[in-house]
């Protein structure tokens, strides 16, 4: 004689499923921050074997950082040369970011590393003025200033969309107010310490080059 589980069992073996299945989904289309949904990540950690298991077979790692709060799916590292393990499609794609773009995201990955020097908050939070200040330092100037600052804010809004920074609503009423931006902690996982400890000899060498270059305009504008 069969034994059939009562509604109750049903729902409490069904919920993990569930569980498991919008996890899966939402890590494969973005990071999930613990304080973006305290319930999803809670389930994350209550099902984090069953996830690395399954996301294993579509060649993925589940990276997981319970103290800064984040986990995001990355493929995982090609089988080297004289290695006879077939080489996979990747499901995640690489992204090849321009110069702008990758001096933002290390200039504020050297800013977050200062803010964690200081040991004061958890959330490093900027305004639009202070990451402009940030890059044009390194970035060739020209006539028109406007256009700089545009460029830069171009750059903002593609390392919003890459996820590394978030835009907050302006303070107060006033929707039309300065906007203030969240520095993703995400970010210390993209860009390593050896990357940052190499980043001032790099930024160092820019700026010679850019000096060079200014000086050859201005030799120019003389003649």
């Amino acid at each position: 004689m069969e034994e059939r589980l009562s509604s109750a069992e049903e729902s409490h073996i069904a919920a993990p499923a569930a569980d498991l299945s919008v996890l899966l989904i939402n890590l494969l289309k973005s990071v999930l921050y613990r304080d973006d949904d305290e319930r999803q990540w809670a389930a994350l950690l209550n099902l984090q074997a069953r996830v690395r298991d399954y996301v294993a077979v579509l060649n993925l790692d589940l990276v997981l950082d319970e103290a800064e709060g984040y986990a995001f799916l990355k493929s995982r590292p090609e089988p080297a040369d004289d290695d006879p393990a077939p080489r996979l499609p990747r499901l995640v794609a690489r992204r090849p970011l321009s110069y702008p773009v990758s001096l933002l995201l290390a200039l504020l990955r050297k800013k977050l590393a200062e803010f964690d020097a200081g040991g004061s908050d958890t959330r490093l939070v900027l305004s639009r003025d202070d990451i402009v200040e940030l890059a044009r330092v390194f970035l060739p100037d020209g006539p028109n200033e406007a256009k700089l600052i545009d460029q830069i804010e171009g750059t903002i809004n593609k390392v919003v969309e890459l996820g590394f920074l978030h835009k907050l609503k302006p303070a107060g009423s006033t929707a039309a107010g300065p906007f203030s931006y969240e520095v993703r902690r995400i970010l210390k996982a993209f860009v390593d310490a050896q990357w940052l400890a190499e980043f001032d000899a790099r930024l160092a060498t820019y700026q010679l080059q850019l000096a060079g270059v200014k000086h050859a305009r201005e030799e120019s504008g003389n003649e």
